[in-house]
């Protein structure tokens, strides 16, 4: 649907537009441009410039510019007469490659172009902490196991209540909130979509959520394992493919449907191929799902407080099992359980494309299936590979595998894994409180 901004801001109220876009490490930017200015901001792009955010440009780059997507507009909930609207980066009249959003729209693209229509739900969990983000917001929420804790949920519920409304109201189909596994851990539901549209609305997502628990006096964040003890902050995504968009069919590729009979567990055997390439590039893959020095706290946590991590450590898969990367919950799609909160919205969806893709592209067999409780049984595993134990070991896996690399864009990846890198080096040039508790008097 092609959206007019100057007509819509006309319609709805809005006296000025969010142009938002986000960098390599998932920063959240953006210009406020008053409605009357939208039209030259939609024809040239509201200029940026690129240095001055985690982009691998110098001072002297010319000006980027955000050139509006219409269709990706939203309106503030809590702020009608401010509409946010998703742009695309370009710079003298070309998409900037290492742009996120820029990357996912090519891969979107290439799964078109075989036929293919990715959709994907995410399961978005956060804590809720002080405004100094030093302890869980709720002294009451204590219990041992607080997964679903009913009286948790609702001393919270004006929170809760409050985003879910917006959900609501931007026509998300929100459909359950709980408090998750973690004192202080909550997470909220919305119906799958395309992978686009399901990562303007993740990075949407933590603005809002972020901006509503700052207006109740907390703070909300998505840091993998804010909390030393206590179950991380997961992103699972549920992944199904589907006929690209212009065909008249419209069926889940993965359900097998017209393939003559489903497959194993009910996915098809694209599906199995596109899971292929999920387990071929895993460890890879991490270093985009899993992107900071904090993410390997949660993938390598020893057991919390509740009992289980409910995070994977090796490379295995299985039926309805929440103990593997990734689990097949029922036919025609599967959940990878690897990534976490501090994942991008937009290279999240794109390098599960480029691996996806990679897999039917090469017939590629996910390996053995592995029906046992990986946190209890996992010492039978033979053959599995671990998930790295640090960013620096991910940032390797991915230099290491050009296929990935290449399909997730060259520009892209010699940007990210050079940024990532200086970001190791900045955290071991870190001196820490633990290396003098232990080696002062060595």
């Amino acid at each position: 649907m092609t959206i007019d901004p100057a007509a819509y801001a006309k319609d709805k109220g809005v006296k000025y537009f969010m142009i938002s876009y986000t960098d390599l490490f998932g920063g959240q930017r953006a210009k406020l441009v008053p409605a009357q200015a939208i039209a030259g901001m939609q024809k040239d792009g509201a200029g940026f410039a690129g240095f001055a955010t985690w982009l691998d440009l110098t001072p002297a780059h010319p000006d980027m510019l955000a050139v509006p997507d219409p269709s990706s507009v939203i309106q503030l909930p809590r702020q009608p007469e401010i509409a946010r609207v998703a742009s695309n980066c370009v710079m003298e009249g070309q998409d900037v490659a290492q742009a996120p959003r820029n990357v996912l729209r090519r891969l979107i693209d290439e799964a078109a172009e075989e036929g293919l229509h990715v959709k994907t739900g995410i399961e978005a969990e956060f804590f809720l902490l002080t405004p100094e983000g030093d302890e869980i917001s709720d002294p009451f929420d204590t219990a041992a196991k607080p997964c679903y804790d009913q009286q948790a949920i609702m001393r919270r519920y004006d929170v809760i209540r409050e985003i879910c409304d917006y959900m609501l109201d931007l026509g998300w189909g929100p459909y359950q909130n709980d408090h998750e596994d973690a004192n202080g851990q909550f997470e909220m539901n919305w119906d799958f979509d395309d992978v686009l549209k399901t990562a303007d609305r993740h990075s949407f997502f933590k603005f809002m959520t972020r901006s509503v628990a700052e207006k109740h006096g907390f703070r909300a964040t998505f840091m993998p394992k804010p909390i030393e003890g206590l179950t991380g902050n997961g992103c699972h995504a549920h992944i199904s493919v589907w006929d690209a968009p212009g065909k008249a069919s419209k069926e889940n590729v993965f359900a097998g449907k017209g393939e003559g009979q489903t497959g194993e567990l009910g996915l098809s055997e694209r599906g199995k191929h596109f899971l292929g390439g999920i387990m071929k590039h895993a460890s890879a893959l991490a270093a985009i799902t899993n992107p900071t020095v904090n993410s390997y706290k949660r993938i390598n946590a020893p057991r919390t407080t509740s009992g289980a991590t409910w995070a994977p450590n090796s490379v295995t898969w299985t039926g309805n099992n929440r103990t593997h990367m990734v689990r097949v919950p029922g036919p025609g799609r599967f959940e990878l359980r690897l990534p976490d909160g501090a994942a991008n919205p937009y290279l999240l969806q794109a390098v599960i494309i480029a691996a996806g893709l990679s897999g039917i592209r090469s017939k590629a067999d996910p390996g053995k299936r592995w029906d046992i409780d990986m946190y209890a049984e996992g010492h039978k595993v033979t053959g599995a590979p671990m998930l790295p134990l640090n960013m620096l070991d991910a940032i390797r896996a991915y230099d290491a595998d050009p296929e990935l690399k290449t399909a997730m864009g060259d520009a892209f990846s010699t940007s990210y894994i050079k940024m990532k890198r200086q970001e190791w080096n900045s955290f071991v040039n870190h001196f820490s409180g633990w290396e003098k508790d232990n080696t002062l008097d060595i």
